[in-house]
């Protein structure tokens, strides 16, 4: 038996991620999904938020930020946000680059 995903567990939280956050927070015009996804693996690398970051990176990607943004979002971050966080970031990072990098 497969176990459950939390959204599955708490099905407003899936409710509101859908409707809320991707269906009007990431559609709005202030910010691209480009810059929303630099914004967005900034503040999870900052606060170590590694199952989030792993899903957000590679969105990150998909929306136009380069691997090589990605790098220096995380050396950046290294100064603000912390060591622990910044190699944390790159593990993360090794795992959605794959073994292309």
């Amino acid at each position: 038996m497969a176990k459950k995903t939390p959204y599955e567990m708490v099905p407003q939280l899936g409710k509101l991620r859908d409707d809320v956050l991707f269906g009007d927070v990431w559609e709005q015009p202030e910010l691209t999904k480009r810059d929303r996804s630099l914004v967005t693996i900034s503040v999870l690398t900052a606060l170590y938020r590694t199952d989030e970051l792993k899903g957000h990176m590679q969105r990150a990607l998909d929306n136009g930020v380069t691997k090589d943004e990605i790098r220096g979002m995380i050396t950046h971050l290294a100064f603000y946000a912390g060591w622990p966080c910044a190699v944390n970031a790159g593990r993360v990072a090794v795992e959605v680059f794959g073994d292309d990098e």
